[in-house]
């Protein structure tokens, strides 16, 4: 389940946040007659069509596993939960049916007609992906529900949907899919430039996502750190694993790195009552320990949940200094940083962007156990106890594995491609509507003339 969720979790986010940027090309292109804009636009579509469709497939596997892995934890609690996986597919089906539209409006649909279809796209990636979360924020903080001799009833399904924990796991999802698509995208066009590619659809095309990315990555921040803080009210054990808070005290020290043990944190770097601050913003507040509950009850690998939150946070910030760069050189001379580092910067974020990322799914799962659903169902009592568990994870590891190589060979045939002078000129000719490749485009702020 660990490795089918952390493939799938990368094509969801560009589900999720791709079909926007998608949409900020062909707007600029539709605005300015823009025809490098509506050529990235066509591209992207198309992009996004291929993983929409991988998507499906891992997404669709998940679905089974829940039923084949989590027997008496969907048993128990289907009822409840299953609402939102019903309003899912609903989102899932309704995005399919306008990525079809929009393709194919290419060469059917005038300009703004055509743009609008595109729309319901980006809609639906953020309903799909606020149903999913809000499963996950369920088992975090589950509500709306009695549960009586081991049966669930009397389910409210608003509150469900709405529970304590979606005000801030929702947010901080969507605009992780945003990060990671945005630097994601923008690294693909960072690495052509570095590789001698600098004309203006490159830096077009790292411009609009990288924009997105460094917007989205500030909020991010904001967000995380009211997660934080809502961890440590709501699930104080797993904010105790997760900074490695052996003794419930006051003046905690915050921890960078270490390794984690019995007697406290050893290697790490020490900041003096910086945790304590950080959840109640005065070294005075008590953080709760790990000491409050038996053993049993803790989180495993303690080790690896600090590692993976601090390695969350750690890129988080180093992404905010990449965004930042971006934002003051662009104020001061409306044009992306020339410097080869940039682009080298860039070129790194996105893998490190889905590195972020997955550390943090860590600290959401390993977070919580020994619980599957929070101080209801423990892990041990939800999994299933078949035999042969080994085989169907070889046979998704193949078929993963299988899928991840079509992918990328898919998608770099199709660059190689459209970097072709023919094959470029022959898609702009073909376009329904906006310039030909023989009308030139508007300047970019530091394109010459």
């Amino acid at each position: 389940m660990a490795f089918t969720l952390g493939f799938h979790i990368v094509l969801a986010s560009l589900g999720v946040a791709f079909p926007a940027m998608m949409l900020i090309a062909n707007y600029r292109g539709l605005r300015h007659d823009d025809a490098d804009a509506l050529l990235l636009a066509r591209r992207w579509s198309k992009v996004a069509a291929v993983t929409f469709a991988v998507g499906a497939v891992t997404g669709t596997v998940l679905s089974f596993e829940f039923g084949l892995l989590w027997p008496a934890f969907t048993s128990r609690f289907g009822e409840v939960f299953g609402v939102l996986f019903a309003i899912e597919g609903i989102f899932f089906f309704l995005e399919a049916i306008f990525i079809a539209i929009y393709i194919f409006g290419w060469k059917r649909l005038p300009g703004w007609p055509h743009f609008w279809t595109g729309v319901p796209i980006a809609i639906t990636g953020i309903g799909g992906a606020f149903s999913v979360v809000a499963v996950n924020s369920w088992m975090n903080q589950p509500q709306g529900y009695t549960l009586s001799n081991g049966q669930v009833t009397d389910v409210d399904p608003l509150k469900v949907i709405f529970n304590p924990a979606v005000p801030y796991e929702v947010p901080h999802m969507i605009l992780a899919a945003y990060m990671i698509t945005g630097f994601l995208v923008a690294s693909v066009y960072a690495v052509g430039m570095l590789r001698g590619r600098r004309d203006r659809h490159h830096r077009l095309g790292l411009l609009i996502p990288l924009t997105v990315a460094a917007i989205a990555t500030p909020i991010q921040l904001g967000v995380g750190d009211t997660a934080a803080r809502s961890i440590a009210d709501d699930q104080p054990i797993k904010f105790a694993g997760m900074e490695c808070v052996q003794k419930t005290s006051t003046h905690v020290t915050e921890y960078i790195g270490g390794r984690c043990t019995d007697d406290g944190v050893k290697g790490g770097i020490g900041i003096p009552g910086l945790d304590s601050f950080l959840v109640g913003f005065s070294t005075d507040t008590k953080v709760t320990g790990l000491d409050s509950v038996p053993p049993d009850d803790r989180p495993p690998a303690n080790t690896m949940l600090h590692w993976a939150f601090d390695a969350m946070v750690g890129i988080g910030t180093a992404l905010m200094g990449l965004a930042l760069w971006l934002g003051v050189t662009w104020l001061l001379k409306r044009d992306i940083p020339r410097s080869r580092w940039f682009l080298r910067a860039t070129a790194v974020s996105g893998v490190a962007a889905i590195v972020a990322m997955e550390c943090g799914w860590i600290v959401t799962e390993v977070g919580r156990q020994p619980w599957v659903v929070y101080n209801v169902m423990r892990t041990k009592e939800a999994v299933t106890g078949a035999s042969g568990v080994w085989v169907s994870f070889s046979v998704a590891l193949v078929l993963y594995t299988a899928l991840g190589i079509a992918t990328v060979v898919t998608l770099r045939t199709m660059a190689r491609r459209w970097r072709t002078e023919d094959g470029e000129a022959a898609e702009l000719d073909d376009a329904p509507y906006g310039p030909r490749s023989n009308v030139p485009p508007p300047a970019l702020s530091g394109d010459p003339g």
